[in-house]
């Protein structure tokens, strides 16, 4: 199925039903008088965040969605039945924004998420509401008051508990592949993912989270080179990123600050999430090489970053676990690892 993760509709909601204008007539009735019906209610439109759904394709192929009018009245005082009214099923961390593309208007972000986008017109009232002592056969009705419409963009942001960053070639996919059930595309040439993959993680029976897969960035990425930071949305959501470095490059160094200035760049918090720091494809490095290059990292990151191989599956595990770690006190169910205030004991006890 292809991935769409964004698209403009136009949604209109159901005009109210016109009131009629009837008036009894029937036998040994004398006086029969006005008995015109109500119209009814126009639908509604409305909006829900589907289980199962991963894309907004299905608004590529129908971008008009009308709900219906609602029936007219009758005589006998029948009132006409309400429009029928429709509802748009999108996938969980769907965000609705204004015809301007920035104003968020809502954001379904769980399952079962259900709001009015649209409030269908009010019925038109019967003459028979206008009946008095000065008017005993009006002979008018309401008309059904009409319906809203609008132009509305459907954004989507993937749910997912961690992001993978890294250059085109920095072995994402290979890693998403290693780590999870997922099968992304896997070639030797950049730009190999071209739209997002996600992928579930199951450390343990107790231990399982989403993991998504963006395609790379490159420098000027902010500015709209390569695929731009279009993508970058899909894990402004996630606990935390982690972030590859391919280690057979030959500036890993300058690899890291390209990724870490595109985040700042793009904003929304990014640069600020919790990092998780891995040096990629150390299957193909010696181990003078893998030291040479994991304090470049160290040197221009401030922390030792990981050793990891999709291809081998060396470091992975202990990998997942670094980032579930941190997923969970972005969630807060464990606090922040506090400084070890361990006090040195001098051997033999105090002296002065």
């Amino acid at each position: 199925m292809k991935f769409l993760d964004q698209a403009k509709i136009y949604i209109r909601s159901g005009n109210g039903g016109a009131g009629a204008v009837s008036f009894r007539r029937e036998k040994f009735i004398p006086n029969g008088g006005p008995d015109g019906g109500d119209g009814g209610n126009g639908g509604n439109v409305w909006i829900t965040a589907a289980d199962g759904l991963n894309t907004l394709i299905d608004f590529r192929y129908q971008q008009h969605f009308k709900a219906a009018t609602g029936t007219h009245g009758m005589g006998r005082q029948m009132h006409g039945a309400k429009g029928e009214d429709i509802i748009l099923k999108v996938p969980v961390g769907t965000q609705v924004l204004d015809d301007d593309k920035e104003t968020v208007l809502l954001d379904m972000d769980y399952v079962g998420k259900t709001e009015m986008l649209l409030k269908g017109g009010n019925g038109g009232w019967g003459n028979v509401h206008f009946k008095g002592p000065s008017n005993q056969a009006p002979a008018y009705a309401n008309p059904g008051q009409e319906g809203q419409e609008r132009w509305i963009w459907l954004r989507l942001k993937l749910i997912a508990d961690v992001g993978l960053a890294g250059l085109p070639n920095a072995g994402k996919s290979t890693f998403l592949a290693a780590a999870s059930a997922a099968r992304p595309k896997i070639a030797d040439y950049p730009f190999t993912t071209l739209v997002p993959n996600l992928g579930v993680v199951d450390l343990s029976p107790t231990e399982r989270f989403v993991i998504a897969d963006i395609p790379g960035l490159i420098e000027g990425a902010s500015e709209g080179a390569g695929l731009g930071t279009r993508f970058l949305g899909h894990v402004e959501r996630s606990g935390c990123l982690i972030h590859l470095v391919d280690g057979t490059q030959d500036d890993v160094a300058g690899a890291y600050r390209t990724i870490r200035h595109e985040l700042e760049a793009y904003g929304a918090g990014l640069a600020e999430k919790a990092e998780v720091l891995a040096l990629n494809k150390v299957d193909a490095l010696t181990p003078e090489a893998r030291e040479e290059k994991a304090a470049e990292l160290e040197a221009v990151a401030g922390r030792r970053p990981m050793l990891v191989s999709g291809v081998s599956g060396e470091g992975v595990t202990e990998l997942l676990r670094a980032a579930w770690t941190e997923v969970r006190k972005d969630r807060g169910e464990i606090a922040p690892a506090e400084e070890d205030e361990t006090v040195m004991e001098t051997p033999g006890g105090w002296e002065p």
